[in-house]
């Protein structure tokens, strides 16, 4: 049965948006009319997603205020950080959530259209517990290419190269071997990309999924004004 779970870190500050975005957290900076969170969790709910656990920190309560506890007809939870835990350690906290064993697990300041059922099925497909959904770019400088052999991931290269490539668009599936190993990193902060993904990626275990569109990190915001024309107004 297909996982209809997924975390969404919804917790970024935003720092490089100052004097742009300053009100709200990164996740809720306005595109189109809507909070940016609001395209995210639409393309969830229409790809079979029926709950979702928001991974929050900074400026929590805004978050749940703004977004609720449903949300198209998916049931939203919030997982509250204490404190900075890092990308890691808040799969971590918001994984005590899930209901399952297995997760979706992807950026709230990130868009990415993908069928999650189908970046499941490449997981399942390689043998692998991580699959994630690559995206093609015309330059990979800002994110750092992802080298790709037979399905699978055999390298993330450093940020700094140049030309057209496959990037990390930071949208995963996370089997419940690959979220026993994160609970397993213990209390502290720590970066899922560098503490788990890196390391099974050398050891072949996480499948490659290119079957994506439209990506846009408004983490910049040169990208941020150009998220504005991506989403029909409303």
């Amino acid at each position: 049965m297909a996982a209809d779970e997924a975390i969404v870190l919804a917790g970024g500050r935003g720092t490089r948006l100052r004097g742009v975005v300053d009100d709200v957290p990164k996740p809720l900076a306005p595109v189109a009319g809507r909070p940016f969170l609001a395209w995210v969790l639409d393309m969830l709910a229409a790809g079979g997603i029926r709950r979702v656990v928001l991974a929050t920190g900074y400026m929590a309560g805004k978050v749940e205020a703004a977004m609720g506890r449903d949300w198209a007809g998916m049931a939203l939870d919030h997982s509250v950080e204490p404190s900075p835990l890092g990308t890691g350690g808040a799969i971590r906290l918001a994984a005590r959530r899930l209901r399952g064993d297995s997760a979706h697990v992807l950026n709230g300041d990130t868009f990415l259209r993908y069928a999650p059922a189908a970046l499941e099925d490449a997981a399942r497909a390689a043998g692998t517990p991580i699959a994630v959904a690559l995206a093609r770019v015309e330059d990979v400088g800002r994110y750092g290419a992802v080298q790709v052999r037979d399905g699978r991931v055999a390298r993330f290269d450093e940020k700094g190269g140049t030309g057209p490539g496959l990037v990390n668009a930071g949208s995963y599936f996370l089997a419940a071997p690959a979220l026993g190993a994160i609970e397993a990193m213990g209390e502290g902060a720590f970066s899922f990309e560098t503490a788990v993904l890196a390391p099974r990626a050398a050891a072949g275990d996480v499948a490659a999924f290119s079957g994506t569109a439209d990506f846009i990190d408004i983490g910049v915001p040169e990208d941020y004004r150009r998220a504005q024309s991506l989403f029909p107004g409303r």
